[in-house]
């Protein structure tokens, strides 16, 4: 099966649409966001997903990738295998590696001797414990988190290639977990090319938060102020990704609100309980 990262790289039942930077791809019903041109630059796949597509009952219908918010372990494997399919890297099913999300700002690095850390649920080795950003220099090591309002953050370094894929809520942007894998990715060797790519996400218009959240925000990010009853999570990624020196040139942010979005994505604020979108990088 070919791969859906690049242009032109598939016939049939693959449906494209293009806006801007990014890509929206469909193959036997799972949709994904990706990025063509970053994979005919240096070989990086990265990939949204979408909810479309999987296998799960309500309230995780369909494609939810999550271990962790009470869906069926079977059907959860199964909609991983039908993701990595859909797109192209069935192969690399036993090398998808994912992790243990606690809203905290470990940056782990996975060799090729780490390569399948939680590729299934409830068998084989379980996820890299206590980690919301993974990394990886490594050919054929697909790295996924998962997402339902917070922000899913792709860093890139084409001319390594290196990847990193970064959960970052509000506690972990906070305290710095998108600054912290920036800097990871910065200290290899190389040409200044850091890039980011930023997924759907809970957007202001949908985000309401509380005095605490508004105390860790208002003198750290120029996304709020001290009055303001609303947090806008993308803004305050794109701030810290710039004073991690990504420019802004050098960002791209997909804008889909997933509160706005439930038909095409999960939301924590707008359905809990539900099940969890990903974000998905490889190196080919």
């Amino acid at each position: 099966m070919t791969s859906v990262f690049g242009q032109g790289l598939g016939v049939g039942r693959i449906e494209r649409k293009r806006c801007a930077v990014f890509e929206r791809v469909e193959r036997d019903g799972v949709a994904i966001h990706t990025a063509p041109v970053l994979f005919e630059q240096c070989g990086v796949g990265i990939a949204f997903s979408e909810r479309i597509g999987g296998v799960s009952d309500e309230p995780w219908s369909t494609l939810d990738l999550a271990c962790h918010v009470g869906d069926d372990p079977d059907r959860v494997d199964r909609n991983r295998d039908l993701l990595c399919q859909a797109i192209g890297i069935g192969s690399l099913r036993e090398r998808l590696t994912t992790a243990e999300q606690v809203h905290g700002t470990a940056v782990v690095r996975i060799g090729a001797e780490d390569a399948g850390a939680g590729a299934h649920v409830g068998r084989g080795p379980g996820p890299v414990p206590a980690t919301d950003a993974l990394w990886t220099i490594e050919k054929g090591v697909p790295l996924l988190m998962m997402f339902a309002d917070c922000v899913p953050v792709i860093l890139v370094r084409p001319s390594i290639p290196a990847v990193a894929v970064v959960h970052a809520g509000w506690r972990g942007l906070a305290a710095g977990v998108v600054g912290a894998a920036a800097s990871v990715l910065q200290l290899l060797s190389g040409a200044d090319d850091l890039s980011a790519y930023v997924g759907p996400h809970i957007g202001a218009c949908c985000y309401e938060i509380g005095q605490e959240c508004v105390s860790h925000f208002d003198s750290a990010f120029v996304t709020i102020t001290g009055a303001s009853t609303r947090l806008d999570l993308g803004a305050a990624v794109a701030d810290a990704l710039e004073r991690s020196g990504v420019p802004k040139g050098r960002q791209w942010h997909l804008g889909i609100c997933t509160a706005h979005n439930t038909d095409r994505f999960y939301s924590h604020r707008a359905e809990n309980p539900t099940g969890r979108h990903g974000a998905l990088a490889v190196i080919i």
